[in-house]
């Protein structure tokens, strides 16, 4: 049994990403100046993705 067409990933990871991890959003929002280490790692604010 074959693989289907659509369930294939070559040349798909270098799509542009859309969602950042939290580590990724907590150091952009640290280099915004818009979080310190008492605020937490829950409830951040949303963030835009780097290119």
């Amino acid at each position: 049994m074959s693989i289907h067409s659509s369930l294939k990933t070559e040349g798909n990871l270098t799509t542009k990403r859309n969602v950042m991890t939290r580590t990724e959003r907590v150091a952009a929002l640290k280099d915004e100046r818009r979080h310190t280490p008492k605020d937490g790692a829950l409830g951040l604010p949303k963030t835009k993705v780097r290119e």
